[in-house]
């Protein structure tokens, strides 16, 4: 993996084998909400003829840890060929950056952007949403390449609706978001899913998994996701009642984030706190219930995998799209506030997980079967050749 920020970029045709190969470039990292589906896209390129797939892909990042992570989850063969670009609009602590701060960066990363996507002579840029969206959408545009936007929530982000405007399309995972009456231009494909959500997980992949972990296959297990940057309220959840849980003979895997293990209690027997999750695909196939977040693509990942979920919402969102992701899952997912999260509630997730609560689980895993959620990856390859292929025959 190389990551391209104020140093030459090489030549395109050193990343090329094939001359006429086209190049994908994306924007947007920072979140696994942003990484996950243009991840889940490349790994889906993959399995087509290489005469059919980009030659290289070109990715504009925040300059987060959590991206390393994310990207080390790839085969060396395809991590040769993404190139990453880091786009410095957030503070150099991290957080958000200011409207201020926002105006200051946007013109020279616009400048760093398309300098990469006109030596790498990118044919298509697909924005996944975040503040690293706007430099690159812009560079885009100046220099003629088609735009698409990809918007993974129920409830439209701000990237989207700022820059929807200077997109050819803006695709999106919910029908909710989706703008289909008004503009044709806003297409409905359905949340864009690694490959490998296809293929259920084994009784010998769960057992493998789970004793990797150092957990009995024979008990009941409950995997805790606060999603990539971690959620302080299942964190403090755990702290409190994770012992109580395990008296009661359940076992857990909690991904507490990255640099946030001081909240969560130290590893013991049935309890496992680690700070990121390579393999979320397993360990939702070997789980009896998840515990999550609401984003957008954990509750894709749910859906696939047929998990039964409790969601808690982050509360401090002002459009609530968390709630409305999580709608998807119907009857599959209780939705909980993160102030229900008590000694009540723990006794409600031990009772759930007891023998007790086994009909009730098998329902919830019943209605999930009924959430469409495959398909999007190769609609959306197919769309994004498209476009490149008209941006080829116009230049």
């Amino acid at each position: 993996m190389t990551l391209l920020q104020k140093s030459p970029i090489e030549p395109a045709s050193q990343s090329d084998p094939r001359g006429d190969a086209w190049v994908l470039a994306l924007a947007g990292g920072g979140t696994g909400g942003h990484i996950t589906p243009g991840l889940s896209l490349l790994k889906q390129y993959e399995l087509q003829a290489s005469d059919a797939r980009p030659g290289s892909y070109l990715w504009f990042v925040a300059r987060r840890g959590v991206e390393d992570a994310a990207f080390a989850g790839l085969d060396r063969e395809l991590a040769g060929r993404v190139f990453r670009v880091g786009l410095r609009l957030e503070p150099e602590m991290g957080g958000a950056p200011t409207w201020g701060r926002l105006l200051r960066r946007c013109l020279p990363e616009t400048r760093v952007a398309r300098r990469a996507l006109r030596d790498r002579r990118a044919a298509v840029l697909l924005g996944l949403g975040g503040f690293t969206s706007l430099p690159a959408v812009l560079a885009a545009r100046s220099l003629g390449i088609p735009v698409a936007l990809l918007e993974v929530n129920a409830v439209a982000g701000k990237a989207t609706r700022m820059l929807a405007p200077l997109a050819r399309r803006v695709f999106h995972a919910w029908p909710e978001s989706a703008e289909l009456e008004s503009n044709p231009k806003h297409v409905h494909l359905g949340p864009p899913l690694d490959p490998l959500y296809q293929e259920e997980v084994s009784k010998e992949e769960r057992a493998s998994w789970l004793a990797r972990q150092g957990l009995d296959p024979t008990k009941r297990f409950l995997l805790v996701l606060g999603g990539s940057q971690g959620a302080l309220g299942l964190n403090r959840f755990l702290l409190q009642h994770a012992a109580g849980l395990l008296r009661r003979g359940v076992q857990i895997v909690h991904q507490v984030g990255p640099g946030r293990l001081e909240e969560a209690r130290g590893a013991q027997p049935g309890y496992l706190p680690v700070d990121f999750l390579s393999d979320v695909r397993v360990a939702l196939g070997a789980a009896d219930l998840v515990l999550c977040r609401g984003g957008a693509m954990c509750v894709a990942e749910v859906a696939a995998s047929r998990t039964p979920a409790i969601v808690v919402p982050y509360p401090h969102h002002p459009d609530r799209h968390q709630v409305k992701n999580a709608r998807a899952l119907g009857a599959g997912a209780w939705i909980v506030s993160e102030s229900k999260l008590d000694a009540s509630f723990a006794l409600k997730l031990a009772e759930l997980l007891s023998p007790e609560g086994e009909a009730t689980l098998r329902g919830m895993q019943r209605e999930l079967s009924h959430v469409q959620v495959f398909g999007a990856s190769e609609r959306l390859c197919h769309e994004l050749a498209e476009l490149a292929a008209s941006h080829k025959r116009r230049t």
